[in-house]
């Protein structure tokens, strides 16, 4: 079962870029995780830039912004020292937190139905609440929107 909205996020530690990333290590500041199917794929690489661009407004606001996806660790070090992200990538191979945050969708990919991230994005609270979430992602001004509301959580 997904987290709820307005409900507490179950602590976890998962592997990122820079070693283990534990939710309740960022208490007191606001949890920004966008979730993404794919390192180096278009629409990816664009949304990671984008949050990369916003990444100081992020902090500003007492935020800290990570992606995920299912891709290795490997990859994401590929993928963030090659695009130059300011922020952590979060490697969930196993998908223990595509399921806590209920982002596995049957997709269409060229006809055919495949298994893959929906791109979503989920604001978690200092106090560990998830506070607000957006699913079904279109890359153009999401980043914007995701400041808009962080900044008015600060």
């Amino acid at each position: 079962m997904p987290v709820a909205l307005d409900s507490m996020v179950p602590d976890f530690t998962a592997a990122s870029t820079g070693g283990d990333f534990t939710l309740s290590a960022q208490r007191g500041k606001t949890v920004v995780l966008y979730f993404y199917p794919k390192d180096n794929t278009p629409g990816c690489t664009t949304e990671g830039s984008d949050f990369g661009n916003a990444t100081s407004k992020f902090a500003r606001a007492n935020a800290t912004v990570a992606g995920v996806s299912r891709d290795t660790l490997k990859s994401h070090e590929s993928f963030k020292a090659k695009m130059k992200f300011p922020f952590e990538l979060i490697s969930d191979p196993d998908e223990a937190l595509c399921e806590l945050f209920g982002v596995m969708k049957m997709k269409n990919m060229y006809g055919r139905q495949v298994r893959g991230v929906e791109r979503s994005t989920f604001v978690i609270d200092g106090a560990g609440k998830l506070r607000k979430e957006w699913r079904g992602v279109k890359v153009p001004n999401h980043v914007d929107q995701v400041l808009a509301f962080v900044q008015s959580l600060a």
